[in-house]
């Protein structure tokens, strides 16, 4: 990922943000030819307006957090917020809703690790206002975090990560169920299409947005499609017996709508909206990985990834997931690479025929068509590579950039090394 000083931003950083903008413009593309159901307009291809209205602190719900454990406290509710972004000057009441979900290891900003980590990283924002200028309503959204990375075994680092996952998949369709509340009980103040919606999510919010778009009970995530367990979901809590790591009665179902309570009586979930679906039409990631194969299935909506090949943290084919924060294993995960192939690999239509079907031709197709081994709808990201080896060989993360003497303040008030670090990867 790529810093920028006060003075303005690198020569990098020029660079990058030149694959931003060719990365939105396919994103653009896919969204009109997918769920959306769109014809080829200008609108949602170029920015046809010129100034977007930001709502901010918007709560979408409130919901029970663990990350009052960094304080010593228990559990308890709070907000969850979302910005909303609509361009300026649109006569449109009815337009297609993304939903962005920002990166941070499920941990908050400058306590994982990282300068980034929040609705208002620079990457997001930014995609947010794109979207926007193009005739999107876009929102930023917050999910619940928290998990100890520093947990002593890999069973209890993946316990608490798969949990960490789990509330963000609630809250993320949480998001889309309060839009279509809003649509119907709040005279759509927004003026979203409630059926055409769309999900992104970068670094951690593509394993939110992957998990969302594949899960479609709670036997998915904990089982095979032959019914047998889906063995990294479950463990032995210490008196023999074998459990999953979630529990439906105690964290709340997988959409979110159903309070959750641990066995001593401390809620853990806060159900909303039940009576509205929480479906949506397509997902795109920048990074990210999803928890496992076997949640993938014909049928499930359309997908877009990019992902850098050789991203240390999050497997591009199947490996094991590596916090960033102390690079140590956590769990086995399914990167963009090997789930495009089973997608590729379903019998005609596949989930990603729709826009397949359309042999799309920019530039940015054309350059990942030859390196994606077919497999269109995959955007492999080779950064600085030089002879077929990546120069810059721990760059999991070309479009995010931040701002250093910030990180560098953070660091002086803190006594980390957050900024040098971040600037090595």
């Amino acid at each position: 990922m790529r810093g920028y000083s006060e003075g303005g931003p690198t020569a990098k950083l020029e660079s990058q943000i030149i694959t931003y903008k060719r990365m939105n413009r396919i994103f653009t593309l896919l969204l009109l030819s997918l769920a959306f159901g769109l014809n080829a307009q200008e609108r949602y291809l170029d920015e046809i307006f010129e100034a977007v209205q930001v709502t901010e602190d918007v709560e979408y719900a409130s919901n029970i957090t663990v990350i009052t454990a960094l304080q010593g406290l228990p559990p308890m509710q709070m907000p969850q917020m979302m910005d909303i972004y609509e361009p300026v000057g649109d006569t449109l009441t009815s337009r297609p809703l993304v939903l962005i979900f920002h990166t941070g290891n499920f941990l908050p900003q400058y306590a994982n690790g990282s300068a980034l980590g929040t609705r208002k990283d620079s990457s997001i924002v930014e995609l947010a206002n794109r979207f926007a200028r193009m005739g999107y309503v876009t929102a930023s959204v917050d999910y619940r975090l928290g998990w100890n990375p520093l947990a002593g075994t890999q069973v209890e680092r993946t316990y608490q990560l798969i949990n960490a996952a789990y509330r963000g998949v609630q809250d993320a369709r949480t998001a889309v169920r309060y839009f279509r509340m809003n649509a119907a009980e709040m005279d759509n103040e927004y003026g979203i299409d409630p059926d055409k919606i769309a999900m992104f999510g970068d670094g951690s919010g593509g394993y939110v947005t992957l998990a969302s778009a594949t899960l479609q009970d709670y036997n998915d995530i904990i089982l095979t499609n032959t019914g047998d367990p889906i063995e990294s979901f479950w463990y032995d809590p210490g008196d023999g017996s074998y459990v999953p790591m979630v529990i439906e009665a105690i964290n709340g179902d997988p959409e979110g709508k159903q309070d959750g309570f641990a066995p001593d009586g401390t809620q853990l979930c806060i159900g909303h909206y039940p009576e509205y679906n929480s479906e949506f039409n397509f997902q795109m990631n920048t990074g990210g990985a999803m928890g496992s194969a076997e949640w993938l299935d014909s049928g499930d909506v359309p997908m877009v990834s990019f992902h850098c090949p050789h991203d240390p943290f999050a497997p591009y084919t199947t490996g094991i997931v590596v916090v960033p924060t102390t690079n140590e294993p956590v769990i086995e995960a399914t990167g963009a690479y090997d789930f495009h192939a089973i997608i590729n690999a379903q019998e005609a239509p596949n989930n990603n025929d729709i826009f397949q079907s359309l042999d799309l031709a920019d530039d940015i197709s054309v350059a990942a068509n030859a390196i994606n081994d077919g497999m269109d709808g995959l955007y492999p990201v080779l950064n600085n590579y030089v002879d077929g080896a990546p120069s810059e060989p721990f760059d999991s993360s070309p479009w995010q950039w931040w701002n250093v003497a910030i990180t560098q303040a953070v660091d002086t008030a803190n006594s980390t090394n957050i900024a040098a670090t971040q600037l090595s990867l």
